[in-house]
């Protein structure tokens, strides 16, 4: 049969691997692959989506109840808040709002799998730093790769998958080293599992009114456990926002979506609590981890790193067979979620089968 002539793609996009979700779990396995909130939703916010906008209606393309909410909570303007189809949509609008033919991007690696592709989208060149050798943001060295073709550089704290902070010093000393007319992305994805005192904050610090060129990230997927729902914001200089608002695609945010993190919004005590509880078990699976021998980074997410460098499949594959799906990074580790408090004996024992074949 004669192959089809078929539309010209872009080189780069054509070697660009799609984006790789969390593998899904059987019926009797755990899944640890996608650091989600294993915990069910709250019975306020699934009240709340079943008096949302009705499916057939459009739902509100600003997001407005949203948007306000948060300028309210953050003392910000409305149009100091951009609310999109969860942060990564943000982070594509922004480098895609910035960024060309012969611009570059610098990101830390390995940092979120999402990363690589911005650039490429974009028709921009990745620059990819090396983290440290204790599996942290190696910003001296990013800073050092800033050129005349910098147009965005992505921090990522915690870092995702490997878990330590940016702290606040670090961050300002960072900043102050990059031009002022280079965007600086700061994603905080897993900021409310953070209890290290001296990590970056860029809304508590409200970094973006000191530094016009800094965008903070947030979203509801993780601790307000809404990631099925699909929705994050930013906030930083109306400018900025307003081009990533012009990048997007139109009505993304559902009404659902709006009405559940505005539920959330309102039952943030008891969502933290929840959080405290999962920060509870992090600190147990890491200090039990490290007991059997594993390098484990101090992670200040809902997940932990195991750097398993070449033995990456074959340990994720250990998991695997104990009915536990982790997220492997070939060649480099594996990223393990904290999730239900039943999952995290059989976790420990999978790693200590790890521990005993080596030996």
């Amino acid at each position: 049969m004669t192959e089809p002539i078929l539309p010209r793609i872009r080189p780069e996009i054509a070697a660009l691997a799609p984006y790789k979700q969390g593998r899904q779990a059987g019926p009797d396995a755990f899944k640890l692959s996608s650091n989600e909130n294993p915990f069910d939703p709250l019975p306020s916010v699934v009240s709340a989506l079943q008096s949302a906008t009705p499916i057939n209606r459009y739902p509100d393309a600003a997001a407005t109840r949203l948007r306000e909410r948060l300028a309210s909570r953050y003392g910000v303007g409305s149009d100091q808040v951009h609310v999109a189809s969860g942060s990564v949509a943000i982070l594509y609008q922004l480098v895609q709002a910035v960024a060309s033919v012969g611009d570059e991007v610098i990101y830390a690696w390995r940092s979120f799998e999402a990363y690589p592709g911005l650039p490429l989208v974009a028709g921009a060149t990745g620059i990819p730093v090396p983290l440290t050798e204790d599996s942290r943001h190696d910003l001296d060295a990013m800073a050092d790769a800033v050129t005349e073709r910098t147009r965005a550089i992505l921090v990522c704290t915690p870092n995702n998958p490997t878990g330590p902070i940016v702290t606040s010093a670090e961050f300002e000393a960072f900043v102050a080293r990059v031009p002022a007319d280079v965007l600086i992305i700061l994603d905080e994805a897993y900021a409310e599992f953070v209890t290290a005192e001296d990590a970056v904050d860029g809304l508590a610090e409200r970094v973006y009114e000191q530094h016009p060129n800094v965008v903070v990230l947030r979203t509801f997927s993780k601790a307000y456990g809404l990631a099925g729902l699909r929705v994050g914001y930013a906030i930083g200089h109306t400018a900025v926002l307003n081009a990533a608002r012009a990048t997007g695609i139109p009505l993304s945010v559902t009404a659902a979506a709006e009405t559940a993190a505005l539920a959330s919004l309102d039952a943030e005590a008891e969502l933290l609590q929840r959080v405290a509880v999962l920060v509870e078990r992090r600190t147990t699976v890491i200090a039990a981890l490290r007991a059997q021998g594993w390098d484990v980074p101090d992670s200040q997410a809902n997940f932990v790193w195991l750097p398993t460098g070449e033995r990456t499949d074959e340990v994720a594959a250990v998991f695997l067979d104990a009915d536990i799906v982790v997220r492997p990074f070939s060649g480099d580790g594996i990223r393990i979620s904290v999730g239900e408090h039943e999952s995290v004996e059989k976790v420990l024992q999978a790693a200590q089968s790890v521990v005993e074949r080596r030996q």
